[in-house]
């Protein structure tokens, strides 16, 4: 399977894989790769939908839940850039995809165009979905159009996290002026229309949606003797979750508090290392990558998020979905998201400033009990995910956006 050189991790083989196709050499379909049971009406539009990668993450679950909500409305083909496929394992059974195959040389940008144009023309779309800077040269192949192109920004890496690099932008700013650019967070929708320089028209501001059923507020109560701060992230850099253990750290100083990080990643063994290095780790828990997070949220007295960089993190609305406070540093929409009672433990970008937070919140039952209330209001009134289905079902429809 071809994999873009500079990701790591493993791929997944979902169902009959092709032969894998040489750099330069011509492009091939692969035959359908049924995930589960028969596939949709021929009849029905196809999405092609790229990914940098389908791990599991922000995006690729979101495209989980609609595809899901879709069902027959769409028949769907997904390419990972890296040929990582782990989500794939969270498709409905009776949802049949397709995973064509094409190759991608780093750094050969005419050649990967000329490949995807020639996988675009075979597979004919009726709707591209590219998703983020790592699938920019799939919105270059289009610049002739083929399909009509969504193009959904959700964020960055750590290379963009301080700044916007000029090559980007002037690469976003001219390959998708046609695009309905969708983005999830007001920081971004800023970014797009000042930074990029996007047409207005083309720009569409969609947020995140939660599944609020699957969360639910505990009963009030008194926090136990060792109250539980949790979080749920991929253990990458950018997320800085040694920031989190220096809170943590200080933070016990003061009160017994437990620390539970759901999720994994390339950060796992030093942050393991590091909570032994500071003294706590018999009170931080590792749970590992879960495909169903939500029985974790119930565990949690808090939830907390130390990231250097965040758009509409989706830990964020869990936890708000769970009745729960949350402590983050203050990056993308993360103040606008949570409810007003809850604004003050958005802080800066310090270990220090998180534990006052954590202690501020932990110490006042009462505030702990408003902010609860308020954080579950906020998610049914604004990040219902039902509305977000209805508006992604829409502008995939073509009713809303324009082309």
């Amino acid at each position: 399977m071809a994999r873009a050189p500079d990701k790591a991790g493993g791929g997944q083989d979902i169902g009959r894989v092709p032969p894998r196709l040489d750099n330069g050499g011509p492009v091939g379909l692969c035959a359908r790769e049924e995930i589960g049971g028969p596939m949709q009406s021929d009849q029905a539009p196809l999405m092609l939908s790229v990914f940098p990668t389908f791990a599991v993450g922000g995006a690729q679950v979101r495209f989980v839940r609609l595809a899901a909500a879709f069902g027959s409305a769409w028949r769907h083909a997904v390419i990972a850039m890296d040929g990582v496929r782990e989500c794939a394992e969270r498709l409905p059974r009776d949802l049949a995809v397709t995973f064509p195959e094409v190759s991608v040389a780093k750094g050969d940008v005419i050649g990967n165009v000329r490949r995807f144009r020639a996988l675009l023309r075979a597979l004919q779309p009726d709707l591209l979905v590219t998703h983020n800077w790592g699938s920019i040269e799939w919105a270059m192949a289009n610049l002739l159009p083929v399909a009509r192109h969504v193009h959904i920004e959700d964020g960055f890496g750590p290379e963009e996290r301080a700044r916007q690099l000029p090559r980007r932008v002037w690469t976003r700013r001219v390959v998708l002026r046609r695009a309905t650019v969708v983005l999830p967070s007001r920081t971004l929708e800023r970014l797009a229309r000042k930074v990029w320089r996007l047409p207005g028209e083309r720009v569409l501001y969609l947020p995140n949606g939660i599944d609020l059923a699957r969360f639910t507020p505990r009963a009030p109560s008194p926090l136990p003797a060792e109250p539980v701060i949790g979080t749920v992230a991929v253990l990458r850099a950018e997320k800085n979750l040694g920031r989190l253990l220096r809170a943590v750290a200080i933070a016990r100083a003061r009160r017994p508090v437990r620390l539970e990080i759901v999720g994994d990643g390339p950060e796992r063994a030093e942050l393991e290392r590091l909570a032994g290095e500071l003294g706590i780790a018999e009170a931080v828990t590792f749970h590992g990558r879960q495909a169903h997070p939500a029985p974790f949220y119930a565990r949690f007295d808090l939830v907390a998020l130390s990231s250097d960089t965040e758009q509409m993190p989706m830990c964020v609305l869990e936890g708000m979905a769970s009745g729960l406070p949350v402590v983050s540093t203050d990056v993308g929409d993360v103040r606008a998201m949570v409810a007003a009672e809850n604004a003050a433990l958005i802080v800066p970008k310090d270990e220090a400033a998180l534990a006052e937070a954590i202690l501020r919140v932990l110490d006042d039952d009462a505030l702990r009990r408003r902010i609860s209330t308020a954080n579950r209001a906020k998610a049914e009134a604004e990040f219902d995910e039902r509305v977000m289905i209805e508006r992604y079902r829409r502008l995939f429809a073509g009713e809303i956006g324009h082309w």
